[in-house]
């Protein structure tokens, strides 16, 4: 049987990212979670998109299995030993209110995943460290759609849990895939995009258009942030492409103080339609780079 392409498994390239191959496993992890899906399917494939994104989530792992394969993380196989200190044995512990154990056999909780890894460190990134595999003291879990901005600058919601109507406070920051603990139920936020503001974790990137003889000649240009307008200089000579930084105009960090940034990515626009003198000018500025180059 060929060996399982992990890379595919999660819709990623072989050059992707460690951000792009977290950004996948997040999006599948929610789409297969056994919270969400039942069935054999759903939960086979939850194991899969685990198991791979363990693999190339870790730079020695993932080094190993763009040599070896997946047969490295078979027992008795390259990656069995050495390489990740002595191969996945049984483990077990303390992870906040629950007990765990999991052993190369793989279950936790009543889930099976598979022979593989510890699933608790993965949905910690994810999850805030909840456990949601726990079939003695699963949490009942429900999906909640905000608004970009309400996931930026945090809201308070009135949600159904149970058949009841409760008041939620979502803090500022959280981003699609976070999870908040309310009573005995959590709650996974879902975060519409905007229209404008693209996130990269607690970044923001967003594209500015400014004329060709504004990139030449330099100006100030007012940019929107999701802390407010912000009023920045173009350079002279600015290239398409240029990327200018506003540090700490980015989302508020969950943990902790501080704030990302804002990238702006400069666009320079070309004129479709020129008016005869406007071509004229054009000509004599091209004739004049030609003559400078002479001499």
């Amino acid at each position: 049987m060929a060996d399982k392409d992990y890379y595919s498994i999660l819709g990623v390239s072989k050059s992707a990212s460690a951000e792009d191959i977290k950004k996948a496993y997040r999006k599948l992890a929610l789409q297969y979670h056994p919270d969400r899906n039942k069935g054999k399917e759903s939960e086979d494939k939850f194991k899969e998109v685990t198991k791979a994104y363990e693999v190339l989530s870790d730079p020695s792992k993932r080094q190993t299995y763009d040599q070896f394969g997946e047969a490295a993380f078979q027992q008795g196989g390259p990656g069995a030993g050495g390489p990740f200190g002595g191969g996945f044995q049984g483990q077990g512990g303390q992870y906040g209110p629950f007990t765990y154990t999991y052993t190369t056999g793989g279950n936790a909780g009543g889930f099976d995943f598979g022979g593989f890894s510890d699933p608790f460190d993965i949905f910690e990134q994810f999850f805030g460290g909840a456990n949601p595999f726990s079939r003695t003291q699963r949490r009942p879990t429900y999906a909640l759609s905000i608004s970009f901005m309400d996931a930026i600058n945090g809201a308070t919601k009135k949600v159904n849990l149970g058949g009841k109507t409760q008041t939620i406070k979502i803090p500022a920051g959280v981003d699609s895939g976070s999870r908040i603990r309310f009573g005995d139920s959590e709650v996974i936020i879902e975060v519409e995009p905007h229209r404008k503001f693209q996130r990269q974790g607690y970044d923001i990137v967003t594209e500015e258009e400014i004329s060709f003889p504004k990139a030449a000649l330099g100006d100030e240009l007012e940019v929107e942030t999701v802390q407010g307008n912000v009023r920045i200089k173009i350079p002279a000579g600015t290239q398409p492409e240029t990327v200018i930084r506003l540090r700490g105009k980015g989302v508020r960090m969950l943990r902790g103080s501080g704030h990302g940034d804002h990238y702006v990515r400069i666009k320079v626009t070309v004129p479709k339609n020129l008016t005869g003198h406007q071509r004229e000018i054009l000509k004599e500025f091209e004739e004049g780079k030609k003559k400078s180059s002479w001499f």
